[in-house]
């Protein structure tokens, strides 16, 4: 079962109830972190990585002795990688998403791919969880494929739960894709209730059973829980605003470690996912 940790916005919690899910979590569990622009589930997990893997997307290398300037890489290009202006291509590594089209059209075979690297997967173990995560390399633009390299540890036997990227874009998309569930975590706030009607277009865009955990319960109002009773969405979980929480989350400390009595919650948010997951 795959269960990924969303939120609209960041700063809502995603991370912490990702982390504590999965140390919640009997038998088999996978955590992925594939907030790979700001990776932080191993501060909490305190599991030794091991050296990270790197990960490369293919972009164009022009050989200018064969090629004719005719245009066609440029032409069939949509994100501008490649520009050719009656002059021998021009090629922007950042912008290309790797697809290959610009070595298919050329008709002199003046195109190669070589791999560029965008960044590392890293792996652990933490009390018998396996852990993995990316990290993008500063300067890079293009998360989507290292969190594809992610994904590609989670694991189908036993439980994987993915801590996403905060939003509503493409990254977002790319973790959530294949999930069994998604947990949107949310705060009772006009910020917290804006985004979290774009998070829950998106995931009923993709056709995936969700629920709702509220973080921070009694620092807003009610219009978040009302916005939840109009569209027929579960709350499956309420965190209250306790500044212990805030307090071990910054010394890096999972909540469920630092103050046993929330982990019931955690147990039950579990049960309701893998019964929302069913439905």
């Amino acid at each position: 079962m795959e269960v990924a940790v969303a939120s609209g916005k960041g700063g809502t919690g995603k991370t912490t109830v990702a982390v504590n899910l999965a140390l919640s979590a009997r038998g088999p569990v996978r955590l992925l972190d594939c907030d790979v622009e700001e990776p932080n589930c191993h501060i909490f997990l305190k599991a030794p990585l091991r050296p990270g893997e790197s990960v490369s997307i293919p972009v164009p290398c022009v050989d200018e002795a064969k090629c004719t300037s005719c245009g066609e890489c440029s032409r069939v290009c949509q994100y501008h990688a490649i520009v050719s202006l009656a002059t021998k291509p021009l090629v922007f590594p950042e912008l290309c998403h790797g697809c290959g089209g610009c070595t298919m059209v050329c008709p002199t075979g003046a195109i190669r791919e070589i791999d560029r690297a965008i960044g590392t997967v890293e792996t652990g173990t933490c009390n018998g969880m396996e852990f993995t995560g990316g990290r993008l390399n500063v300067g890079q633009p293009m998360a989507p494929p290292l969190i594809r390299a992610v994904k590609r540890h989670a694991s189908r036997d036993g439980l994987t739960i993915i801590d996403c990227p905060p939003g509503t874009s493409c990254p977002v998309v790319t973790a959530i894709r294949g999930s069994d569930f998604v947990l949107l975590v949310t705060e009772p706030t006009p910020f917290g209730l804006h985004d979290l009607e774009l998070a829950v277009n998106m995931v009923r865009k993709l056709g995936i059973p969700f629920g709702v955990a509220v973080n921070r319960v009694g620092i807003g109002d009610g219009r978040v829980h009302a916005f939840c009773s109009r569209e027929d969405i579960q709350v499956l979980l309420e965190i209250p605003d306790d500044r212990r929480i805030a307090e071990a989350y910054s010394n890096g400390s999972p909540v469920v470690e630092a103050l046993p009595e929330y982990r019931g919650l955690f147990d039950g948010l579990l049960r309701k996912v893998q019964e929302g997951a069913k439905a």
